[in-house]
């Protein structure tokens, strides 16, 4: 099979979706894998680096994306790629989606007619989600860096220092989600002593996080009032909540902002899902925060590609087994032997074939396994 890795077109987005290491395991393994120019150098990762381990360089991505059975990217396509989805009939595309925050992608997907698996709805028998947790660890430890950076003043916020210093109090960070996410920016948070707090819906979530922290922070049964109650004072919300595949929920309206300290500093890593605060929009690295009420609203979309040298390779040694597994069998052998993988199927044949994608857009349904048998 014919392996493509294009270069990332999204504003500011500098992770590849392979290492040269996987490269070398997918050519070892018979397959042949082109790397568009320029592919990896956000990562750090030369194109020669590529060639060392058995790559062929294409420069143009209009031809990778002609040549290839197999795209493997990070992140959704961009209208400007759209053109290039049925480039190539029977080609399958492996990347974030994140689908039920975008019709437009998904309308270009279903017009491609090819097969588009996305990373965060792969998910293994006890729910946990293999590709999506690395990012999501990476996003959760950036939360409070970017919250801390943010709440200085010169990063616009009401000039609190996080870790306060011997008799000032130290910055009051918000957890919304105790999921691979909220727990990673709690491990954050804790570390660089601040006051945290974690609120979420399921209690036997809460004990673990409460286990795992020894009393280092605080949990709180989430609900709309204690939502209200406990971010009124304070200095840093994150936004970490998650609904498998589903646009995320709304939980820090407007009106809650304007009742907020001047100055204080929200993050929504849940911004890929449509966001989890009133007035979120994607932002960028280049310009990552807007203000509302007087507050600072993070919402960077791909917060793991600020660190991309890290975020590539921990992308890469979650997602190289299941390229492997397309690449050696096709996608539909490969779901047929992987319910993990089956997952990860969004859109195929023109049809959503996954249900909380064609309910967020009221489109029509196909279950995969029509497609399979």
């Amino acid at each position: 099979m014919i392996v493509g890795i294009p270069k990332e077109v999204k504003d500011d987005e500098y992770r590849v979706a392979i290492t040269p290491a996987g490269v070398r395991e997918l050519t070892s393994a018979g397959h042949t894998v082109y790397v568009e120019e320029g592919a990896g150098v956000g990562s750090s990762m030369p194109d020669e680096d590529f060639v060392r381990t058995g790559g062929r360089i294409i420069p143009a991505a209009d031809d990778l994306w002609a040549a290839a059975d197999l795209v493997c990217k990070v992140k959704e396509p961009v209208a400007s790629e759209y053109h290039r989805l049925g480039a190539r009939s029977g080609q399958t595309l492996f990347t974030y989606l994140h689908l039920a925050a975008s019709r437009e992608c998904t309308d270009a997907l279903v017009a491609g007619g090819n097969a588009a698996i996305a990373y965060e709805t792969v998910r293994q028998e006890d729910n946990s989600l293999p590709l999506l947790a690395p990012m999501s660890e990476v996003a959760g430890r950036m939360a409070p860096l970017m919250g801390a950076h943010h709440l200085m003043r010169a990063g616009g916020g009401r000039g609190t220092l996080v870790c306060g210093v011997p008799g000032v109090r130290c910055a009051r960070i918000v957890i919304l989600g105790a999921g691979v996410a909220g727990m990673a920016a709690a491990t954050m948070a804790v570390g660089m002593h601040s006051e945290v707090f974690v609120l979420d819906r399921n209690l036997d979530r809460l004990r673990q996080v409460d286990h795992h922290f020894r009393g280092a922070l605080e949990t709180i049964a989430s609900s709309e009032h204690a939502i209200e109650e406990i971010c009124i004072d304070a200095d840093i919300v994150i936004g970490a909540v998650l609904v498998v595949g589903a646009r995320a929920p709304r939980l820090v309206s407007d009106a809650l902002v304007e009742k907020m300290r001047r100055g204080s500093v929200l993050v929504d890593i849940s911004v890929d899902q449509g966001g989890c605060f009133e007035s979120t929009r994607p932002t960028t690295h280049s310009h990552p925060t807007f203000e509302v009420h007087g507050s600072i609203f993070y919402c960077v979309a791909n917060m793991p590609g600020g660190v991309p040298h890290t975020s590539t390779h921990a992308l890469a040694n979650a997602t190289l087994p299941y390229m492997l597994a397309i690449a050696a069998h096709g996608w539909k052998d490969a779901v047929r032997a992987a319910p993990a993988l089956a997952e990860g199927v969004n859109v195929a044949e023109g049809r959503i074939v996954y249900q909380p994608v064609a309910d967020a857009h009221g489109l029509p349904y196909t279950p995969l396994e029509s497609l399979l048998s």
